[in-house]
């Protein structure tokens, strides 16, 4: 299985259609960080930090108002090109996907020179840095192209899941985020391999029967979830950076109308039907 992830999606794009920006820190919003290259996260700039934040720890940041219809078609592109391999691909977000090569090898040759060949195309085709894991399982893919990251290829040979991933922040593992690492942190489970060592009773005290079984069996790399290639999505969005203008009537409210008005735009072209909003 390849777990392939563009990277810094928003940002590469930014400094695809401006090549001003390349090389650059770059941070994709305004009030509030959506993306930062990688030249803005070596200061620790990350996505979701208030802009004010941001420019203190890069005072040189460069900010972009962002370009959504771009992001789409390039992330709609990077994935046409998965699907040019094989038919079993799950994409999970705009700019990442699942893809099952284990049919296709006497085609096009090991599942390592596919990731090769498909990172070597949608750099050359579209412009952008992609990142690819390589494994037996969905779980252990996606961590493998996070650790191959920024523009890598790691692949995780058979025999050699546990060794790879015991050493590895627990952090990586799906489904954990930070409030779950912090609560991890406190009974002293930083690694992967020390959350495999944990008695499950201890865990599912700590997260509950659901999240502590589920990754007790992820920390050995028991995974059997198929690819769902016919996956729909669960929600629909659009995004708007205000910048540096007041959070007022006049500019919230056309704003809001102008969201609203794409994301039903989204839903009617899909016959779809909303059941909730959120704004944040």
């Amino acid at each position: 299985i390849l777990h392939a992830d563009l990277d810094a999606f928003y940002a590469s794009v930014e400094q695809l259609l401006d090549p001003s920006l390349r090389g650059k820190p770059i941070a994709v919003g305004g009030g509030v960080v959506l993306a930062a290259s990688y030249e803005a996260r070596a200061f620790g700039v990350r996505g979701g930090m208030p802009g004010r934040r941001a420019r203190e720890l890069c005072p040189h940041l460069i900010f972009v108002g962002g370009n959504f219809s771009h992001y789409q078609r390039l992330g709609d592109a990077a994935i046409k090109v998965l699907d040019d391999f094989t038919p079993v691909v799950e994409r999970i977000s705009i700019d990442e996907a699942f893809a099952d090569v284990a049919g296709c090898t006497h085609l096009f040759g090991s599942p390592q020179e596919i990731a090769t060949t498909i990172r070597r195309r949608v750099r050359a085709e579209l412009g952008l840095p992609i990142s690819i894991g390589v494994a037996r399982t969905k779980h252990l893919a996606k961590i493998a192209s996070q650790v191959a990251k920024p523009d890598g290829l790691v692949v995780v040979e058979p025999g050699t899941e546990l060794a790879f991933l015991h050493d590895l922040p627990v952090g990586l593992m799906w489904g954990v985020g930070p409030a779950t690492r912090a609560r991890l942190a406190e009974i002293g489970v930083e690694t992967i391999g020390q959350l495999a060592r944990t008695h499950r009773g201890a865990l599912t005290r700590l997260l509950g029967p659901a999240a502590g079984e589920k990754l007790a069996a992820l920390s050995w790399n028991r995974d059997p979830r198929k690819l769902e290639t016919k996956r729909r999505a669960h929600s629909a969005g659009a995004q708007s950076a205000l910048g540096q203008k007041p959070a007022v009537a006049r500019v919230i409210v056309p704003t809001l109308l102008h969201l609203a008005d794409r994301v039903a735009s989204r839903l009617r072209a899909k016959a779809r039907p909303g059941r909730t909003v959120t704004v944040r």
